[in-house]
């Protein structure tokens, strides 16, 4: 009951064919290609980027925007933990002192 059942291989049943015998070819050597021709480099496709004093501010604003965000959540999440973390210190003095009372009765 314990012991693994491997299986059996089967037999194969339909007519088997020997591999294909492949034939050595000769290479003959041909004419070189000619070299490529030299050309110049392509121009850069990206346009350039400009900082226009609106776009600046308007970027360190967002900038500023996402951190404050991020900081909200960051200290609330926290909060969430530390209140917590309270409650179940306040809720474990509670039962260790009813358990204790009953212990004296």
């Amino acid at each position: 009951m314990f012991r693994p059942k491997l299986p059996t291989m089967p037999l194969p049943t339909g007519t088997v064919t020997p591999p294909a015998v492949v034939e050595p070819t000769t290479i003959t050597p041909g004419t070189p290609a000619p070299p490529p021709a030299l050309t110049a480099p392509a121009p850069p496709s990206r346009p350039v980027v400009q900082l226009t004093p609106g776009t600046a501010l308007a970027l360190v604003g967002g900038g500023t925007a996402v951190v404050l965000v991020v900081g909200a959540v960051l200290v609330s999440m926290l909060l969430a933990v530390a209140v917590t973390a309270a409650s179940l210190a306040i809720c474990a003095l509670v039962i260790r002192s009813l358990v204790n009372a009953q212990h004296r009765r």
